[in-house]
């Protein structure tokens, strides 16, 4: 089975066996409640706590969190049958670098086709794959197809066995032990023809070795370099030895040290100063060994005395080479002023280290510098918000006190709940806290914040909006719902659509207010106040106009479309776009909006209607099935009110009027643009455009906003673009 780029894209594996793939299927299969499935469906979820895991079919391979320590996993791939010490060999891991909690996260296939790992909210990792079509999760138990390794860069193409030329580039290995790829390169493994499981890993050494597991322990049957000296593994500055029984070890030169015991690769550090005068050093002969490349000077019929020369005048130079070229017939000179790739190479090399007087009197060449890994200083503990501290003195003591104390704390409880009971929605708030991580706030710190709700900055039908300090400095947005009972609803719903939102284009929410009957929002404070503000007040400039239309736009289309759970916002208007000190836009107030699934649209009808009149589509006056095309028409509706300065009216003592005026407004625009042509005259554009609004604008940009516009706002909802669709329009202008 070979990975098909449609489906899945830019998924790191690299010589792996197994192999998580999407594929197109007609039905979705629901989600299995068991802790092992064999597939994941459009929308569903993989979670740390319930331990779910994919198994391949052949059950060779499952695919899950991984508990790499405590409180510490990560998503990956492994070998299902455990190793003789018990440990599962991980193929793959989608999360090394960044371990995840083990609570409250989880692996998504989102309802787009993104598939996208989680860390308490927070996306972690995702493969930015879309896709219109359903789609399974499959873990399979066939091969990976990669891209072919390439041995040294020094060596040509056709030296190496190779050609660039190659578009397919594919390379598998099979069970018995035979690899073969595009390019012709074949080999075999020292037990070919056993029909076991095998790897290919690319080591941490830097070489390419393939593993056969026999009788529950892997063992090396091919590998692409037989030292484990390879180019760099060491980090400069140091010697790369090895032997049979002691494997690969890194040695500092004399006269420097070890940068970082736990990694090798850091290399080391000179222990003097190079910037000393050249009577201050001298050198000592390192027979046999060899630092490839970095030579700034490279002389042939050179002397010994000359070499040194080179290398004592050069403040930057750590040491030279020296050695008699057999094709050249003559001693050659090496200066080199990094010292990398150290190895033992043989004759006829010999390197000479330049190092401090005092530090030649005292080497010994058969004492060598070895250092070795002191891994303990790597581990790095992941401390969690959430995490259980242990307490001190004895465990039996605090049992029996908890025991006591809590029966004391029990029966307090249930006295004080029967006197002071609240609302039955405080302690859904309280999960709600907890659920989105946002601050509980208590009524007096709003009171506090707000200055006793003295300065007012706006005011919708959810509510009035007041201008707050917090008390570490921050200026926020408090919003104060109206009506209690309705206001709890409005608030609940807010808050368990914003929990899982998070855009450069939409509001951020610093945290809520749920006490007694108050429901109160903390948002962030946005220094240029509302959209609508700026329209009439001659502040925007015709430069700031199209980034704002392309901003709400971005911020719609990720609400549609990549969102968890998509979500309308209903109520799309100038007043809830907010411009912070750059005037780049945020779209605000999701008190009105309601999940939808995408994939319903007979049914997706709303209880009554929503939004703004002389913004809501044509769908909610004639009780047509609401889609995210209702946010589409509101969005155009405002861009034309941005680009002409008219916005629409409604007339209490007609029902009718609504639809009338807005008529009025595409009708005349329409009637100036003349879409079907770009033969608008300059005096007809500027007919057309806010006078309020200040500075030079360009006449193809602003053409295109026009046509976007007014193609968001046709009556029939399947003429409409999608807000994605918007936003690509935007920008290929």
């Amino acid at each position: 089975m070979l990975i098909h780029s449609q489906y899945i894209m830019h998924l790191p594996f690299l010589f792996l066996l197994p192999l998580i793939t999407l594929y197109y299927s007609q039905q979705v299969a629901p989600v299995s409640s068991s802790s092992s499935q064999s597939v994941l469906t459009q929308g569903s979820s993989l979670l740390v706590e319930k331990k779910h895991h994919l198994v391949s079919p052949n059950g060779l391979f499952t695919a899950g969190f991984h508990e790499l320590g405590p409180n510490a996993y990560c998503f990956a791939i492994w070998f299902s049958e455990p190793m003789s010490d018990g440990s599962h060999t991980l193929v793959w891991m989608a999360n090394r670098d960044w371990p995840v909690n083990g609570k409250r996260s989880r692996f998504s296939l989102w309802k787009n086709g993104n598939l996208v790992l989680t860390d308490a909210g927070q996306r972690i990792w995702t493969t930015d794959t879309q896709s219109n079509s359903p789609l399974q999760l499959q873990l399979l138990d066939s091969a990976n197809v990669t891209s072919v390794y390439w041995p040294s860069t020094y060596l040509l193409n056709w030296e190496a066995g190779r050609s660039s030329n190659n578009i397919s580039r594919f390379a598998f290995l099979d069970s018995k032990g035979r690899f073969q790829s595009s390019d012709s390169l074949t080999f075999t493994t020292t037990d070919y023809g056993d029909a076991l499981q095998r790897r290919i890993t690319l080591d941490v050494d830097g070489n390419v070795r393939v593993y056969s597991l026999n009788q529950r322990s892997w063992s090396v049957t091919w590998q692409t370099f037989s030292t484990p000296c390879l180019y760099g593994i060491c980090g400069p500055n140091s010697l790369c030895t090895h032997g049979l029984e002691s494997g690969r070890i890194c040695t500092c030169m004399h006269g420097y040290k070890s940068k970082n015991h736990s990694d090798f690769s850091f290399g080391c550090e000179p222990t003097f100063d190079l910037s000393q005068n050249r009577e201050n050093f001298g050198f000592i002969k390192l027979p046999s060994v060899e630092f490839y490349g970095f030579d700034s000077i490279y002389d042939i019929n050179s002397t010994f005395k000359e070499c040194s020369n080179y290398c004592l005048n050069d403040s930057n130079c750590k040491a030279f080479q020296f050695s008699f070229h057999v094709g050249l017939g003559a001693f050659t000179c090496n200066v080199k002023t990094l010292l990398f790739n150290g190895y033992y190479k043989g004759q006829p090399f010999t390197t000479y280290l330049k190092l401090p007087k005092n530090d030649v009197l005292s080497y010994n060449q058969y004492v060598a510098n070895k250092s070795s890994l002191e891994c303990s200083s790597s581990i790095i503990q992941l401390d969690r918000t959430y995490k259980k501290k242990n307490s001190n003195g004895s465990i039996k003591f605090l049992l029996w006190f908890s025991i006591i104390l809590g029966a004391i704390e029990a029966a307090s409880f249930v006295l004080f709940y029967c006197i002071t009971r609240e609302p039955s929605g405080t302690k859904t708030q309280t999960y709600l806290a907890i659920a989105t991580g946002f601050k509980r706030f208590t009524y007096a710190e709003i009171v506090k914040a707000s200055h006793k709700f003295r300065e007012e900055i706006g005011r919708g039908g959810g509510g009035i909006v007041y201008k707050g300090t917090l008390q570490d400095n921050r200026v926020v947005a408090i919003k104060r719902l109206h009506d209690a009972n309705q206001g709890e609803a409005e608030f609940l719903a807010e808050m368990s659509t914003i929990g899982r939102i998070n855009h450069r284009n939409l509001i951020e929410t610093y945290g809520y207010c749920a006490e007694g009957t108050h429901r109160i929002l903390v948002y962030e404070y946005m220094e240029n106040g509302s959209l609508a503000g700026n329209l009439g007040g001659n502040q925007l400039e015709w430069k700031n106009m199209f980034e704002i239309a392309s901003g709400i736009a971005k911020g719609l289309a990720y609400l549609h479309e990549e969102c968890l759970e998509w979500v309308l916002h209903c109520d799309v208007k100038p007043q809830n776009i907010l411009l912070d000190g750059d005037y780049n836009p945020k779209v605000a107030d999701f008190g009105l909006s309601k999940l939808f699934h995408q994939d319903v649209t007979g049914n997706s009808l709303f209880s009554r209607i929503r939004g703004t009149r002389g913004y809501m589509a044509p769908e909610w006056v004639f009780n047509l099935p609401i889609t995210s095309k209702v946010d589409v028409y509101s969005y155009g509706m405002v861009v034309l009110e941005m680009i002409t300065g008219r916005g629409p009216t409604y007339d209490q003592s007609r029902d009718d009027n609504e639809r009338l005026e807005q008529k009025r407004l595409v009708g005349w625009v329409r009637e100036k643009v003349h879409v079907a042509s770009e033969s608008l005259t300059e005096a007809q554009f500027i007919e057309i455009l806010n006078p309020m609004i200040s500075g030079k604008y360009e006449k193809g940009q602003m053409y295109n906003l026009l046509k976007v516009a007014l193609n968001c706002v046709e009556e029939d909802k399947d003429a409409r673009p999608t807000m994605s669709e918007v936003v690509k329009m935007l920008e290929d202008g």
